[in-house]
């Protein structure tokens, strides 16, 4: 019986079809599900501003209830952080409704 190079290759090929390719045994990794323990928190709503030095300012508003708001210059950015925080305020994903009609 003769072992050829090419052999041991498809034979080690064969035995790790199974594991994502770069991944050490018994490590985990992106592809297995690994349930998050937190608080229960979870991001609803995310505001973006990028002001470079000596350019226009931009900012987004978006959240997960389908808001979704964008300024371009200083005084539309800073009406839009005000929006922002009316929204976060009032957005019915963060605050239930049924409560506020009983109160």
């Amino acid at each position: 019986m003769t072992t050829l190079p090419h052999d041991a290759i498809h034979a080690r090929t064969r035995a790790t079809m199974g594991a994502p390719k770069g991944v050490a045994e018994g490590v985990p990794s992106a592809l297995c599900s690994d349930p998050q323990r937190g608080d229960g928190r979870r991001p609803v709503a995310w505001l973006h501003i990028v002001a470079p030095r000596g350019a226009v300012p931009t900012a987004t508003s978006a959240c997960a209830c389908g808001w979704d708001r964008s300024a371009i210059g200083q005084r539309r950015v800073l009406a839009l952080i005000e929006d922002h925080t009316h929204h976060r305020d009032t957005c019915p994903l963060r605050t239930p409704q049924e409560g506020r009609a009983a109160a």
